[in-house]
C-alpha cells in the first residue's frame, strides 16, 4: 500500500483553506504524499495560494460535503460523493494508507466503521485524545465515539490505548487506569465495576499495566498514561479540560497585567508562560486517532488551522509507522 495520506479537504470550520495550507506544510516538513479529497476547483485555488511543492499533492474530486448538522448515518448513505466517503474509500481501495478529517466526529466514526471496518476482535472503535499533564500526556479513551458502552468495550479500550501509547508515543509499559469516582475497586456504577474485573483479567493474561481506578483529578497530575472511560464521561473531561485551560490562562493574564510590579514579573517569566501555553495547545497534537480500525483514521479538531492539520497528518504518519 502506498505511503499516501488521504485528507478531507472539505471537513472543518476553516475548510478548504486551512486544510490545504496544512497539507502544504506537511509535505514540506514531513516529506509525505498527500491526496486532498474535495471540490477540485476550490482545492486548486487554495493550492495556488499556498504555493505548495509540486508533485507531492494530488486531488481526488468529491462534489458533496457532509456537515456537522447532518445525521451521520443518513448523510453517509445519501452523500456517496462526499469528501468523507470518497476519502475513506481511497484508503479501502489502496490509494492511500491513512485518512485525516476535521469533519463531523459521528460521520467519520460511522463511515470508517462501515467502509474501512473494525480490526479483528474489536467490538467498537474508540476515539482517543492526548491530554497534557505534569509529566507529559495522558491518553484519554474513549473521548467521543461510544457514549453507551458495555464492560467488554472498556476492556478493549484499555488494551488499545496501552498499545497506542507504547508503539506510537514510545511510552514503555504505560500505566492504565479506569476513570471512576474513587480508587477503591467496589466504587462506581455497574459498568465500571464489571469493566474493572475484565481489565484486571486481561492484565493477568497479557501483562497490561493496569493500576486500577483513577479519579479525574489525578489525570492532570500524570497518575496514568492511559485513562479509560465511556465517551460520555470522556467528552466531559475533554471539554472541561479545554475550558479550564483557557480560563486559567485568562485569569493569569489578567492578574499579570493588573499592576506595574506584576507586569515586570510577567515580562521576566514570558518564556515560561509561552511553554505552559504550548502544552495546552491542541494544534501541537493535531488530532485524535480512532483506535480499532483496519487502517489509521485521525479526527482533527473542527476548528483546526493549518498548523493543527499538519500535526494531525504527522500523527497519522506515526500511527502508520507503528501499527501492528
Amino acid at each position: 500500500m502506498p505511503n499516501i495520506i488521504a485528507v478531507d479537504a472539505m471537513g472543518g470550520d476553516h475548510a478548504p483553506k486551512a486544510i490545504v495550507q496544512g497539507a502544504a506544510l506537511a509535505v514540506a516538513e514531513l516529506k509525505v504524499q498527500i491526496l486532498l479529497v474535495g471540490r477540485q476547483d476550490e482545492i486548486e485555488k487554495e493550492l495556488a495560494e499556498a504555493n505548495a511543492p509540486s508533485g507531492a499533492i494530488s486531488i481526488l474530486h468529491a462534489a458533496d460535503v457532509i456537515d456537522n448538522n447532518e445525521a451521520p448515518t443518513f448523510a453517509i448513505r445519501r452523500k456517496k460523493e462526499s469528501s468523507l466517503i470518497k476519502g475513506l474509500n481511497a484508503v479501502k481501495e489502496g490509494q492511500a494508507s491513512a485518512f485525516v478529517s476535521a469533519g463531523s466526529t459521528g460521520a467519520i466514526l460511522a463511515a470508517s466503521t462501515l467502509i474501512i471496518g473494525r480490526a479483528e476482535g474489536i467490538e467498537r472503535p474508540a476515539l482517543g485524545v492526548l491530554l497534557p499533564n505534569r509529566k507529559g500526556f495522558t491518553f484519554l479513551v474513549d473521548c467521543g465515539a461510544n457514549v453507551d458502552c458495555k464492560p467488554t468495550y472498556l476492556a478493549q479500550f484499555a488494551q488499545m490505548g496501552s498499545t497506542y501509547m507504547n508503539s506510537t508515543m514510545g511510552i514503555k509499559n504505560p500505566k492504565v487506569g479506569l476513570v471512576n469516582i474513587g480508587v477503591e475497586q467496589e466504587k462506581g456504577n455497574a459498568l465500571v465495576k464489571e469493566a474493572y474485573g475484565l481489565i484486571q483479567t486481561r492484565a493477568e493474561q497479557t501483562g497490561l499495566n493496569f493500576i486500577g481506578n483513577v479519579e479525574a483529578r489525578e489525570i492532570p497530575l500524570g497518575a496514568v498514561d492511559v485513562a479509560v472511560c465511556d465517551a460520555f464521561i470522556g467528552n466531559i473531561i475533554l471539554k472541561y479540560t479545554e475550558g479550564l485551560a483557557k480560563g486559567l490562562m485568562g485569569i493569569i493574564k489578567d492578574e499579570l497585567m493588573a499592576d506595574p510590579i506584576s507586569k515586570t514579573g510577567a515580562l521576566l517569566a514570558k518564556g515560561a508562560f509561552k511553554r505552559v501555553k504550548k502544552n495546552f495547545d491542541y494544534e501541537a497534537v493535531g488530532g485524535a486517532p480512532f483506535l480499532g480500525l483496519k487502517n489509521p483514521v485521525i479526527k482533527a479538531h473542527g476548528s483546526s488551522g493549518a498548523t493543527a492539520i499538519c500535526s494531525a497528518i504527522r500523527q497519522s504518519v506515526l500511527f502508520m509507522a507503528n501499527q501492528t
